[in-house]
């Protein structure tokens, strides 16, 4: 009979990466449309000590598609795409269309002045910036050491 030695940080290591690896993989659930594809607009958000710089790629859809709405916590932009693709081909003609809406809230790490924030859409990328609230900006939190 031979011993086995139990190793249980090895174990937990072993557990630790296995979660890490699902989460990795995870993404979130997206609301599919009436063709049942899901479109999730892709986003970049970028801080600064004074402000959040929000990027979300749009492709296809004109300013006045989009609805966005922020909050001092959040910023929701939502939509409904409308695409349609037609090429002819020796006298066939295809013609693909994909239509459904979108919503995506992104919370934001920190308090903004959701009355200041400026937006710009250009080429399927809307560009938020959003200035922090002033609280946020001076805030100093004193870590406690033990």
């Amino acid at each position: 009979m031979s011993l086995i030695r139990f190793e249980p940080f090895r174990e937990i290591d072993t557990l630790q990466r296995e979660m890490n690896r699902l989460f990795e993989n995870f993404t979130p659930p997206v609301e599919r449309g009436s063709n049942g594809v899901a479109f999730m607009p892709a986003a970049e958000l970028h801080e600064t000590p004074e402000a959040i710089h929000l990027r979300l790629e749009i492709p296809g859809l004109e300013a006045k598609d989009l609805d966005v709405q922020v909050t001092a916590e959040a910023v929701a932009v939502s939509g409904e795409r409308r695409s349609e693709t037609k090429t002819e081909d020796k006298g066939i003609t295809r013609s693909e269309f994909r239509y459904g809406s979108f919503r995506r809230v992104i919370p934001l790490p920190a308090r903004i002045q959701n009355d200041k924030v400026e937006a710009k859409y250009k080429d399927g990328i809307l560009n938020l910036n959003l200035p922090k609230a002033e609280a946020e900006k001076n805030r100093v939190v004193k870590v406690s050491l033990d």
